[in-house]
């Protein structure tokens, strides 16, 4: 190699060595003794949110989630639906202060009121229009023991929950009414299970292991798909009572119920985006209310011996 051929390798790899020169930055000493402590980014505390489990956990979180959504986005608030497995579940996590925000029965507002002191703050209109429901009794259609309510008497009876109201309590007071107490039947059962406890009973009855069921109305729709409806005779309907609406837990912030109530008074069945809502959570709209809105309820307690 000829002394012209070395010097240009030699500026070659000075070239290449020089930083900064082929678009490299110079290497950093890094000290890994020296470390930062990153935070995650704080959310605020949830608000719980439960639907009283009378249907499946499914069709609570289908029903309900596109109101959660809007009441979240519309107060600031970091809304969670939570989901119990039993109607007392559902009381004692109210009472407990794990559930917040409690959407369930008259039946169910009047005890925990009772009890602890929840706030019953707002109720729905049905989608009929009226701000109360009732219950349905049942029995097969092909039973030829039972035509009637008498025949009732001395049969086995399969209820939603000791504590529905439709399902159960305006059942009760129908049949009192008619003069068949508790002791007239062989048996009161209620629907085993987490969740599901009206379809539970509407196929009890449908299979034919018990003679007669109550349920709250509307609830034989949701097995159109599953069951031959034809098959279940509706004996009678109940009166109607106040209807479901929501209670807030003792203790939880007043800011936080007055903004939960005024994003739920807010939404407008004439606004498209609302009906949406509102239709998916079966309800018309919903209307400030107060203790008084579930006085009959406590009267027919009362009245059946409860």
């Amino acid at each position: 190699m000829s002394f012209r051929h070395l010097l240009f390798l030699c500026a070659i790899v000075a070239l290449l060595l020089m930083p900064g020169c082929n678009g490299q930055p110079a290497p950093v000493k890094v000290d890994l003794s020296v470390r930062e402590e990153v935070a995650p980014r704080a959310r605020p505390p949830a608000i719980t949110y439960a639907y009283l489990p009378q249907y499946s956990h499914t069709v609570a979180f289908e029903r309900h989630q596109p109101l959660i959504r809007y009441l979240a986005e519309s107060t600031g608030l970091n809304i969670q639906q939570v989901f119990p497995e039993t109607f007392h579940e559902h009381m004692q996590m109210l009472e407990q202060g794990t559930i917040d925000i409690s959407y369930a029965n008259p039946f169910v507002h009047a005890l925990t009121a009772q009890r602890t002191g929840t706030r019953f703050f707002a109720k729905i209109i049905e989608p009929t229009g009226e701000a109360s429901f009732g219950g349905l009794i049942i029995s097969r259609r092909n039973n030829p023991e039972i035509q009637s309510l008498e025949d009732c008497r001395g049969k086995r009876w399969i209820a939603v929950d000791q504590f529905s109201a439709g399902g159960y309590l305006f059942g009760l007071g129908h049949f009192v009414d008619h003069g068949l107490n508790r002791e007239d039947f062989a048996e009161i059962a209620f629907a085993p299970g987490p969740g599901g406890k009206q379809e539970s009973v509407i196929l009890g009855v449908y299979s034919g292991r018990y003679d007669v069921g109550t349920v709250r109305e509307g609830a034989l729709e949701l097995l159109a798909d599953k069951i031959d409806l034809d098959q279940i005779r509706i004996l009678a309907p109940t009166p109607r009572y106040p209807g479901w609406g929501y209670a807030a837990r003792p203790g939880l912030a007043d800011e936080v119920v007055e903004a939960v109530k005024s994003a739920m008074l807010a939404l407008n069945p004439e606004n498209p985006e609302h009906r949406l809502i509102l239709d998916k959570a079966a309800m018309g709209r919903i209307i400030a209310a107060g203790p008084e809105d579930f006085q009959p309820v406590l009267d027919l307690v009362s009245r059946v011996g409860l």
